[in-house]
């Protein structure tokens, strides 16, 4: 089950799994005072119903989890959430005795962590802002990816297809010409003559057709790795 953060809301919707009531206060607090985004808090008690609600609620954004959970601790949570696919980026809230538990995570792909014991008004909702902002370029940078790839296979797939019917063409026009260079050379009649000559012309113009069939086939196979390299272009000119 994968979630999408390219779009932009209005609000960021941020789920919240603390069994510490107050802590849930807090979080709700400082989102509501921050000027800089809005918010929507959801808050789940424990990992079990967050699960529940992230199977149920397609427009979370960021998950903000405690890493004592019962039951569980939110490495757990968060592994669970990569089976089942789920990419919504989560942001750990620790105590300072828990900081190398939070650094691990990170290792592992949480997006970052707060400690709770020196949350700030502003560095709360700053750290989910990131984090989302982060995930969404992230996703973003995957799509253009994707495109990128599909646009590979079809030029591929564009390049194995004119092989094909060039290769289709050109052997019997190949079989046409030499049997028609025999004929020449067994004195042939005026008639037969004209008339052989004229298939050598049909043969040449069938030739040059197949050839700009290939032509046409390779620019356009070779049409996305050419975007490609002008769109590096362009980044190495900005950057210089």
């Amino acid at each position: 089950m994968g979630k999408s953060t390219s779009a932009t809301p209005r609000k960021i919707t941020v789920l919240l799994v603390d069994q510490d009531i107050t802590f849930a206060s807090i979080v709700q607090q400082h989102l509501q005072r921050f000027q800089g985004r809005k918010f929507n808090l959801i808050w789940k008690e424990s990992a079990e119903e967050a699960l529940k609600e992230i199977q149920q609620n397609q427009k979370i954004h960021v998950i903000l989890t405690d890493f004592s959970l019962p039951g569980t601790n939110g490495l757990e949570f968060f592994l669970q959430l990569n089976e089942k696919n789920i990419r919504i980026p989560v942001v750990f809230a620790t105590s300072t005795r828990e900081l190398r538990n939070a650094i691990e995570a990170m290792k592992l792909g949480v997006e970052d962590y707060i400690l709770k014991d020196e949350l700030s008004e502003s560095l709360l909702p700053r750290t989910i802002v990131n984090a989302f902002e982060r995930a969404t370029r992230r996703d973003q940078t995957r799509a253009v990816e994707k495109q990128m790839l599909l646009a590979q296979k079809r030029a591929e797939a564009i390049r194995e297809l004119v092989v094909t019917v060039c290769h289709e063409f050109n052997n019997p026009l190949a079989a046409i010409k030499i049997s028609t260079d025999l004929l020449l050379r067994q004195n042939p009649s005026e008639k037969e003559r004209n008339l052989l000559r004229l298939l050598e012309k049909e043969v040449i113009l069938i030739e040059e057709e197949v050839k700009r069939l290939r032509d046409v086939g390779f620019d356009q196979g070779n049409e996305g790795g050419l975007r490609e390299n002008r769109r590096e272009g362009d980044t190495t000119s900005a950057g210089s």
